[in-house]
């Protein structure tokens, strides 16, 4: 079983307002080499922060709408929110060990 969700709009904006832990929202494309590069790591991140965190990930083909919410111009873009909010964002491929201190900090 994956840790990290692909998920949908509707799933997403449910999610995010109201779950107590934070979001980690990868916003990717099938088509995008880094983003596909960047998927085992984002997984291993998710399993080691699954009690710290919610990992999903945002087609952002299949998902244009909330691309454009969130004003995605490159991919892979890695958003945190907390209590609904954006906290902060960060685009291009991370290796496990940053995404998960770049989610801690």
């Amino acid at each position: 079983m994956s840790a990290a969700v692909e998920i949908d709009a509707a799933g997403f904006d449910a999610l995010v307002a109201h779950t107590e832990l934070p979001v980690v929202a990868d916003f990717w494309a099938p088509w995008c080499g880094p983003c596909r590069a960047m998927a085992p790591m984002f997984e291993q991140a998710a399993r080691k922060l699954a009690t710290e965190a919610r990992f999903v990930k945002v087609n952002t083909d299949a998902e244009q709408a909330l691309g454009a919410r969130y004003a995605i111009r490159a991919i892979p873009t890695l958003i945190l929110f907390r209590a609904g909010a954006e906290v902060k964002r960060d685009s291009g491929a991370m290796d496990a060990g940053s995404l998960a201190n770049w989610v801690s900090s």
